[in-house]
């Protein structure tokens, strides 16, 4: 139950979510927005679980300077942004479409950095016993209970390193 491995396992799934937007018909508006309701819930609910779980341990064992932290604190505040400007719009339009694609992108960015430097880096410095145990916080925090307690709130990436370190 690693902790790495969850989050690649998440990121994996979010891969083939935006994959299947893409699969339905473009006036299957129904789908569309069920399928785009469950994503951003889960791109929020992942955010907010890293937050409160895994980037505070990033910080106290990899992270000292907080510049990984504070950009991934900034990417999503990204995607945050992006899915709440797809909310502002009717599902299938082309400017709800722009926004989904800004939260991809935004998304498939913020995965790269983090499967090349920040979980590597994690990896390097956390035993796997505390991997395991960060893991079995990470899923419990995801879990419908307490995932409704999460932060979702976009958050000042600086201050949010300062208070957690």
């Amino acid at each position: 139950m690693d902790i790495t491995q969850l989050i690649l396992d998440d990121h994996h799934l979010q891969r083939r979510a935006f994959a299947l937007l893409d699969e339905v018909d473009v006036h299957d508006i129904e789908t569309l927005r069920v399928l785009w309701d469950d994503l951003a819930n889960f791109l929020e609910v992942h955010a907010a679980a890293e937050e409160a779980v895994f980037y505070p341990e990033l910080l106290k064992l990899a992270d000292k300077s907080g510049a990984e932290t504070a950009d991934a604190i900034g990417d999503h505040n990204d995607i945050r942004d992006a899915i709440t400007e797809a909310a502002t719009h009717r599902v299938g339009t082309k400017v709800w479409w722009a926004a989904v694609l800004k939260a991809r992108k935004a998304n498939t960015e913020h995965m790269g950095e983090e499967e090349d430097e920040v979980l590597r880096d994690f990896r390097l410095h956390a035993s796997l016993e505390e991997r395991h145990a960060l893991g079995v916080r990470f899923a419990a925090a995801k879990t419908p209970p307490s995932a409704a307690r999460l932060d979702e709130s976009d958050k000042n990436p600086k201050e949010y390193v300062e208070q957690n370190r």
